[in-house]
């Protein structure tokens, strides 16, 4: 009777549109303690599925309903979802693995320098206009072949093969340029490229039109100049890149610049103004002067970048790190000051080089054996 009566008073909750759910349980955890029963009441456990690891001991299945005498339907259920937790808890603690959180990676050396021992130092070219077309109206720029001549001279002794060009047209410089571009490099360590003329904006002056610098460097790009690709691609620029001059802010007594004639090596500026261009991967860019000042020429001895600049090639070109000497070049030019100029604005003006670092690694001109 007791069954009977059981049934009809049922937990709406256990019953299905079929009939009374049927709960299975595995005894596969019974603890010493208390002796409670793990279920499969996780909703992987009807597929089959098991979410714990086996465990010895033989399945125990036993049919709760709600009528079972001695134990509440509620308790009972509460019972077996609570064991069923603690296996799943305790089958993925188990099944657990570790990954490590980051991929191993290639060591890195902040002292990596470029590949430096080919056949060949490479090809610096020197584009040298000291004369323009009228039609332009720029001044000559006396004093420029002392800086062609220097420069020539020092690439010369850390190994380079330097080929000279002067005044030459917007077209022939472009066929120069493009005839290096698609050469060869692949047993070269680097290349070298100078041009010393009047500038403007994002161009330089060829003898009888301007040419826009990245047109010149976009020539050498990894998909253009294949056999250069991460080696070192230099170009240096002395062009004037602005209509002002730089304020001298340190003392007389720390300035170097001297000279002897007076009258016969007057200071110049080279006209107009050249941008800082970006170029790429292992390119560095080199200026006679920050963007937006004047870059100062000596009529006899050349310009005082050049000048400083192979003084230092000869000093220190053969050992100390480039990027390293280019500052050093830079503290030697703003050490200097316009003494004679027939331009009054200019006396007592200063200049400061810069450059534009896109290298990768330290650049050295080691002696070749």
């Amino acid at each position: 009777m007791r069954r009977r009566q059981a049934k009809k008073t049922a937990s709406p909750a256990l019953l299905g549109r079929s009939g009374p759910r049927e709960l299975q349980v595995n005894e596969t955890d019974l603890n010493s303690a208390g002796g409670t029963a793990t279920t499969d009441s996780h909703p992987h456990a009807r597929s089959g599925r098991r979410r714990g690891p086996r465990r010895k001991g033989r399945g125990l299945r036993l049919r709760l309903q709600e009528a079972e005498a001695g134990r509440g339907v509620g308790a009972a259920r509460s019972a077996a979802m609570s064991s069923a937790l603690d296996l799943r808890g305790a089958g993925e603690e188990q099944n657990m693995t570790e990954t490590d959180a980051f991929p191993k990676r290639e060591v890195f050396d902040p002292a990596e320098k470029y590949k430096m021992d080919h056949k060949r130092r490479g090809v610096a070219l020197i584009f040298n206009h000291e004369r323009f077309f009228w039609h332009l109206t720029l001044p000559e720029r006396r004093g420029t072949s002392a800086d062609r001549d220097n420069l020539k001279r020092r690439f010369s002794d850390l190994g380079f093969e330097v080929k000279c060009f002067n005044d030459l047209r917007a077209e022939e410089l472009l066929l120069k340029i493009h005839e290096a571009s698609t050469a060869s490099h692949v047993d070269a360590d680097c290349f070298l490229c100078v041009f010393l003329s009047h500038g403007e904006g994002n161009h330089i002056y060829a003898y009888d039109a301007k040419i826009e610098i990245q047109t010149l460097t976009g020539l050498f790009k990894g998909d253009k100049c294949q056999s250069l690709v991460g080696k070192p691609k230099i170009f240096i620029i002395q062009a004037c890149r602005g209509n002002q001059h730089d304020v001298p802010v340190l003392p007389l007594d720390v300035v170097d610049h001297q000279t002897d004639k007076l009258d016969a090596n007057l200071t110049q500026v080279d006209a107009a103004s050249v941008y800082t261009l970006p170029a790429g991967a292992d390119f560095l860019m080199c200026y006679s002067v920050a963007e937006g000042y004047y870059s100062h020429r000596e009529t006899v001895n050349g310009s005082w970048y050049i000048q400083d600049l192979c003084e230092m090639l000869g000093k220190f070109g053969s050992s100390l790190e480039f990027t390293e000497l280019l500052t050093l070049v830079n503290r030697k030019v703003s050490q200097r000051r316009v003494d004679f100029c027939k331009d009054p604005d200019a006396i007592g003006k200063k200049q400061v080089p810069c450059f534009a670092s896109m290298l990768t690694k330290k650049l050295h001109f080691f002696p070749k054996s």
